[in-house]
């Protein structure tokens, strides 16, 4: 069965959402994360997916302390991105409680440092965050467009030891009109043992019903969520 895995975007150390990944948009739906946290586990989930959205636009790490905030108080498996650009800002995520690290702009931008990282923590602990424009990477907080393309970066990055990877589809997140399924059909055929997590777009569980029955082994969602088109009650029965 699909893994859900909620996602806690945070600004001001504040639970928002953008969408497109533009910071104009942002809306504020909840001063206090670690509540927002603690309402996901008292639902049946188990894995959550933190993102410094203050640390993508700083190039290095902000809001570490609500991340140790959520990781002393809840028991989720937490997964944390945004401004992990040197060893100091992984040590940093390490220490305040996240038990894996997602690199987008820094697998981009740095691969010798990132692939050092995952030769030394292990595919366990290091994720491949694989943000999408038109089958194109985007990096900085989606800001900048690069000429890499979805494929190739996926097979390097698989060759080199990667077996997680959350694949956002920028045009879609935070716009409510569906994942884009047939993208994560194209990579799981390349790649059948690939623990795929699909972001963005996700409007209903019905979207994540049919991603589950697509076969991808994971799911990170938020608005939906918090504009109450999925609602508690369903994860709960979903993963129950």
């Amino acid at each position: 069965m699909i893994e859900l895995i909620p996602a806690i975007d945070i600004i001001d150390g504040k639970c928002v959402r953008l969408s497109q990944g533009d910071y104009g948009t942002k809306k504020v739906y909840n001063e206090n994360p670690v509540e927002v946290a603690k309402e996901f586990e008292a639902n049946g989930i188990r894995r959550l997916h933190v993102v410094d959205l203050d640390g993508a636009a700083s190039h290095h790490i902000v809001n570490y302390r609500t991340l140790e905030q959520i990781a002393s108080r809840t028991s989720l498996i937490i997964d944390f991105g945004g401004g992990i650009k040197s060893d100091e800002d992984l040590i940093l995520a390490f220490d305040n409680g996240a038990e894996m690290v997602t690199g987008g702009s820094i697998a981009v931008k740095n691969p010798e440092l990132f692939t050092r990282w995952l030769d030394r923590y292990g595919s366990g602990k290091i994720i491949l965050g694989a943000d999408v424009k038109d089958r194109m990477i985007a990096v900085n907080g989606w800001k900048d467009e690069t000429a890499v393309e979805l494929f190739s970066f996926l097979d390097d990055y698989i060759h080199k030891g990667i077996e997680k990877v959350i694949c956002t589809d920028i045009s879609r997140d935070g716009m409510l009109q569906g994942p884009s399924t047939e993208l994560y059909k194209g990579i799981l055929e390349k790649h059948s043992n690939l623990y795929l997590m699909a972001s963005g777009g996700v409007s209903s569980m019905a979207d994540i019903i049919a991603l589950d029955e697509a076969g991808v082994p994971g799911v990170i969602f938020g608005k939906a969520l918090y504009e109450g088109r999925i609602t508690m009650k369903e994860l709960y029965d979903f993963s129950s």
